[in-house]
């Protein structure tokens, strides 16, 4: 458990300058017994400053890293990659809490991206206007309850997966206006009298052919 556990119990335990700290204890016939500490480190992966960049180029305005870790690691995390905010020391239920906060706090133009990997972050996946899982190490629960799954774990396949939604709907949007265009104008022409039948067919199936190879742009 965490420190605060420990304390629950009234055990003396050492303090932990960085990293978060896993305290070990043990129930005994005597009450419970301290056993020791393990001390883990986040090892920021090398694109991930990167990726902050390029996303908040792409237009990202706010980066908040939501994290149970102690205050201490995740502020010289935070001060390392430069995020717009972070919270620390978080339970799943406080996560969701905050993934509420950010979502009430968006405009009806903006949308809320949430990344995680672990069987407390499915609840605020889910949640998410846009939940990614990091797949290659992520837990079940995580992947099931998102919406994009990276299998390779690169933090730098977020930029990518943004670039082709923005295309996608791009295309579709073309796809939209030039439908609606061509057989509006189609459909006025018809009803002066200034085209036949076969100009209608033409421009039904011609649109539909035209707006398919436009979407294959996609797969580029």
């Amino acid at each position: 458990g965490n420190a605060a556990l420990m304390k629950e119990m009234s055990l003396p335990i050492p303090e932990v300058e960085e990293g978060s700290a896993v305290y070990l204890a043990e129930k005994t016939t005597d009450g419970v017994e301290f056993l020791g500490v393990i001390v883990l480190s986040d090892v920021i992966k090398d694109t991930t400053a990167d990726t902050l960049t390029a996303l908040a180029t792409l237009g990202v305005t706010h980066r908040v890293m939501l994290t149970g870790d102690r205050r201490e690691e995740a502020e010289r995390i935070a001060g390392e990659l430069a995020l717009t905010s972070w919270r620390a020391e978080l339970l799943p239920t406080e996560k969701a809490k905050e993934v509420e906060r950010l979502l009430a706090m968006r405009s009806k133009k903006e949308t809320l991206i949430y990344v995680g990997d672990g069987i407390n972050d499915a609840p605020t996946l889910a949640r998410a206007d846009v939940g990614v899982a990091m797949g290659a190490f992520g837990s079940d629960a995580a992947i099931e309850a998102s919406d994009v799954v990276i299998m390779d774990d690169r933090p730098s396949a977020l930029v990518c997966a943004v670039l082709i939604a923005k295309k996608t709907r791009r295309i579709v949007w073309q796809n939209i206006v030039f439908s609606l265009a061509v057989k509006g104008s189609v459909l006025i022409l018809s009803t002066l009298g200034l085209c036949g039948i076969g100009i209608a067919v033409l421009a039904d199936v011609g649109v539909m052919v035209l707006a398919v190879l436009n979407a294959m742009r996609a797969q580029r």
